[in-house]
């Protein structure tokens, strides 16, 4: 690893935290850092070499268009939700200053099944984080009822057999991000 030692990129991986992106702030990534966002986000497992993912890219007024999306149905569903709420949910996307959406696109495939897949869409969204993360930036993988809504989903460009694997905030934070309680190693580790 040509300039990060081993134990530079063992910190990294000890000690990321996710950030509330209410707190982010600017500016986002560079074109060049977020091209190295997205390049390690599609450098994962692929068995078949199929790429079951896609990402969507929301920076600068975009996010406020998908918030509209996001809005509108929300509205649309929620007939009784007053216009604070409405708006809360107009700025989902509007908080950190870059959202990268994570979309799990399988395809058919003999020896590949869907599960695995999506697991890769997944490891796909945590490169994303990882990378953020060792360019200096904070980041939060998040879904939301949005993430899950066939109506939201059309309106932002998922085909029907695609599914949200998450947004993922990117941005800068001015104070130390608190870490949360982990699980316990004898907790959730068995031999065999």
């Amino acid at each position: 690893m040509k300039g990060t030692s081993l134990s530079d990129t063992l910190q990294l991986l000890k000690t990321r935290r996710s950030a509330k992106p209410r707190e982010m702030s600017g500016p986002g990534p560079s074109p060049a850092e977020l091209d190295t966002i997205l390049t390690i986000g599609a450098r994962v497992p692929d068995h078949g070499k199929i790429a079951p993912w896609r990402f969507i890219v929301f920076e600068g007024d975009a996010r406020l268009k998908a918030g509209d999306v996001i809005a509108r149905v929300f509205a649309a569903k929620n007939p009784d939700a007053s216009r604070e709420q409405i708006e809360i949910e107009r700025h989902r996307l509007a908080e950190a200053p870059l959202v990268i959406a994570v979309i799990s696109a399988p395809r058919a495939h003999p020896k590949v099944p869907a599960w695995e897949q999506e697991l890769s869409a997944g490891a796909s969204a945590m490169n994303i984080v990882t990378a953020a993360n060792a360019l200096g930036y904070v980041a939060n993988w998040l879904t939301g009822w949005f993430s899950f809504d066939r109506d939201v989903l059309t309106a932002l460009g998922l085909r029907a057999d695609e599914k949200m694997a998450g947004f993922i905030h990117i941005g800068r934070i001015d104070h130390p991000v608190e870490d949360r309680p982990r699980p316990n190693l004898a907790e959730i580790v068995t031999r065999f």
